[in-house]
């Protein structure tokens, strides 16, 4: 009897099972759709990018002649770029602006609507127009907006249930950043932590989160690139006593994390209030990356080209030193202007130069604990990124990725850990909390200002 009592329910558990199965699997379809629509999207708008930055290079004029008219036509692209970028996010989407990654871990909570027919153009035009201008952004908060659009998109198109909002939006999101960066494992990795709170934790959704990031990557692979983003050399790790080094750089990079987040917050607050236009915002923009780029072309852009010419020693000490600071403040002054275009881009490239900087200076001081100095620039890569988004697993996934340095997780770890703890500890916020907080603020004051003017 108890056989045949266990052969009766053997088959009622396995159908229990199947039903289940069979209703989740339309979920992790849908992700799949979410992963190639995103990396198909994302790989054209890096091949976009890339051809613009060609033209734009081809025209440069080789000598500059302040008395002549060569040095309109790099003004001009540049003013262009940024003027049509901000009108584009004024005029028909002012949630494109910035990264937008806040407005996703918004969305995610249900406290911001996501407009996918609007954002998809005006986040993909605007991003191109500013990031192709010289403007210190990167492409991975497009990316990452326009992917967790897309997952809304499907969910719509479709016809889902509510339920599915989350985990489509959130695999939209990790295959944004998955897309831009090369880095699948850092775009799961970035949902779980950095969206922690916001993000919808079971075994489908992050079923959902892979299935997204690895067929958003691999038609990244197929139409872009295959390799890692940062082109350095594979390092190992043998001096085990210069472990604290790391930990040294990582306590100096939680101070400069604090002070960029407070700074950008600042510079928000100054592009909103001051009484500039759209053009008159350009043109100081434009003067300002035009000036800085005929000299140092080094201190404009997203920085991938400055950290390949960082890792290969090509810069002293003093010129090391420069870079940081003027691409410091020109990080903030770019995403402070509220243009369309990511921030981490900037901050890794601000990360490989402070490494590069620390790990110069203790070679010079310490030559017997620096294997290479390069190893730093690397760390660097993680140390701010766990200082100003408060992430050291995202910032160590992507470190690993884009570089294929997967020996020297051990030094990153403590460089992550000892960036993020400081900070966290200090009172610095993760940048994204900060600026979805002051984004809701905004909107309960616009709420408030309008029942006053309608019961006036």
């Amino acid at each position: 009897m108890k056989s045949q009592t266990y052969y009766n329910i053997i088959p009622k558990l396995f159908n229990r099972d199947s039903k289940i199965d069979v209703r989740k699997s339309g979920l992790l379809f849908y992700a799949l759709l979410v992963g190639l629509i995103t990396g198909f999207l994302s790989s054209l708008f890096r091949l976009i990018l890339s051809n613009l930055n060609r033209v734009k290079n081809a025209f440069a004029p080789e000598q500059w002649d302040l008395n002549g008219l060569n040095w309109l036509w790099p003004f001009l692209f540049t003013f262009i770029g940024i003027w049509f970028s901000i009108f584009l996010m004024k005029k028909f989407a002012p949630e494109t602006a910035g990264s937008g990654i806040h407005e996703i871990e918004g969305a995610l909570d249900g406290l911001r609507p996501i407009r996918w027919k609007k954002v998809l153009p005006v986040k993909f035009l605007g991003s191109i127009f500013s990031l192709s201008s010289g403007l210190l952004l990167g492409r991975e908060g497009p990316t990452v907006q326009m992917g967790a659009n897309i997952g809304k998109m499907i969910k719509d198109v479709f016809k889902q249930p509510a339920e599915e909002n989350n985990p489509l939006i959130s695999t939209g999101a990790a295959s944004g950043l998955a897309s831009a960066f090369n880095a699948p494992f850092a775009g799961i990795i970035f949902v779980i932590e950095e969206m922690n709170g916001h993000f919808k934790f079971n075994f489908y959704s992050i079923a959902a989160l892979m299935i997204g990031t690895a067929s958003a990557d691999m038609v990244v692979r197929l139409m872009v690139d295959a390799g890692p983003i940062i082109q350095i050399k594979i390092f190992t790790f043998d001096h085990l006593s210069s472990i604290w080094l790391f930990v040294l750089l990582g306590l100096l990079l939680s101070f400069i994390g604090i002070a960029f987040n407070k700074l950008i917050v600042r510079a928000l607050v100054f592009f909103e209030n001051s009484k500039m236009n759209y053009v008159h915002m350009a043109i100081l923009l434009a003067v300002i990356i035009t000036a800085v780029g005929r000299y140092f072309p080094d201190m404009i852009g997203a920085g991938y080209k400055t950290i390949s010419n960082v890792v290969d020693n090509s810069f002293s000490l003093k010129f090391l030193l420069m870079l940081f600071v003027v691409r410091f403040v020109l990080s903030i002054f770019s995403y402070g202007s509220g243009v369309p275009g990511g921030i981490f881009a900037p901050l890794i490239t601000l990360g490989v130069i402070s490494g590069m900087l620390f790990g110069g200076i203790a070679a010079h001081l310490l030559p017997d604990q620096v294997q290479d100095p390069a190893i730093f620039a690397v760390a660097g890569m993680v140390g701010i990124f766990a200082s100003t988004i408060r992430a050291p697993l995202t910032g160590l996934a992507l470190s690993v990725e884009m570089t294929a340095n997967y020996e020297l997780i051990l030094p990153l770890i403590f460089t992550a850990v000892t960036a993020s703890v400081c900070t966290a500890m200090l009172g610095n916020e993760p940048i994204y909390a900060i600026l979805l907080r002051r984004t809701l603020d905004k909107e309960k004051s616009k709420i408030s200002d309008t029942s006053i003017i309608s019961r006036v």
